[in-house]
């Protein structure tokens, strides 16, 4: 309980500092909403209007820790602002529309990957030496060493423009209204599956080699040796003794990982017209949208520092060693 009370606590201070940071950084960046849309009118605005946009967007000529204030009560109520890119759309519902094209595409690849690509690693590991452990390793690193957007071309190219069996581009068929009908669902899973096969072809051997290294070095520990001495099965050793041990390195990274699913596939967004918070986090930074951009790393702030929250509370049922030092 005392170690839960600490994390909990560090992951608080956590948050604290990137709020405070997330209200610094565009404060300390030049120009304001009102100034920048009123720039993309090459200044013919009147001055009442200026100031009815100054009210709009929340702009304040207080002092800073005023204003800090002021945005922490905000954050508190959901208020993020503004989105100048999709005015006069809050910047809450913009991410709304985005963010679950994000969470659906790219949270389903990385738990895909991690899980094959881990499952292959124990596999390769305990054959060693084998067909497999010499043929499999180099063709998935071969795999990974592509770049994102030229493996991502490829499978365009080939699947969509050449064999047809895949849509090239947008996250539905246009045809269709968003909802929970099964046709649009169905459309959305089609249009889905080559920007996640991309990678996950692409990711796979990193977690495939992490595992499989750990797997070598774990299955020489006297413990692993006294189960094999004991008679047990091969696949219990396996599974029981050797992978939940050698599985916690991946787990770290797989954390993390599922923590940045939040920022976007920036790439394969761009690439397959997919819509997503990655492309509409380059979207805001691009067009000075300030409230936009804050609202999106806040996201993510949240995202990592839950993941990491969660991963702790994994580590400390997967390894008993850990749950003794932090009792």
């Amino acid at each position: 309980m005392r170690h839960l009370v600490r994390r909990v606590g560090f992951y608080l201070v956590a948050f604290w500092v990137a709020i405070t940071l997330n209200f610094l950084i565009p404060h300390l960046a030049p120009g304001d909403p009102a100034s920048i849309l009123m720039a993309r009118f090459q200044g013919r605005i009147d001055p009442v209007a200026m100031k009815s946009l100054e009210a709009m967007f929340g702009i304040s000529h207080d002092p800073l820790w005023v204003q800090y204030l002021q945005y922490l009560n905000n954050l508190l109520h959901g208020n993020m602002g503004l989105s100048i890119n999709h005015i006069p759309t809050p910047v809450s519902d913009v991410i709304a529309q985005d963010l679950p094209w994000t969470l659906v595409l790219a949270g389903t690849a990385v738990v895909i990957s991690f899980a094959l690509g881990s499952l292959l690693g124990i596999i390769v590991a305990w054959r060693r030496g084998t067909l497999v452990d010499n043929v499999l390793p180099p063709f998935l690193t071969f795999l990974g060493a592509i770049p994102y957007f030229w493996l991502a071309l490829i499978l365009l190219y080939l699947l969509g423009f050449i064999l047809h069996w895949f849509p090239v581009s947008g996250g539905y068929d246009l045809s269709y209204m968003p909802g929970w009908d099964m046709s649009f669902i169905a459309s959305a899973v089609q249009h889905a599956i080559l920007p996640a096969l991309t990678f996950i072809l692409v990711s796979i051997a990193g977690w495939m080699l992490g595992m499989r290294n750990m797997m070598i070095t774990t299955l020489a520990e006297d413990y692993v040796l006294m189960a094999e001495a004991k008679g047990l099965s091969q696949r219990r050793v396996m599974l029981a003794y050797a992978a939940r041990n050698a599985i916690l390195p991946n787990i770290t990274a797989f954390g993390m990982a599922l923590g940045f699913v939040v920022a976007g596939q920036l790439v394969i967004e761009i690439v397959f017209s997919y819509p997503g918070i990655g492309f509409e986090l380059l979207q805001a930074v691009q067009g000075s949208d300030y409230a936009l951009a804050q609202g999106i790393f806040l996201y993510i702030v949240i995202a990592v520092l839950g993941a990491n929250f969660l991963l702790d509370l994994v580590y400390t049922t997967l390894d008993p060693r850990v749950r003794q030092e932090r009792s």
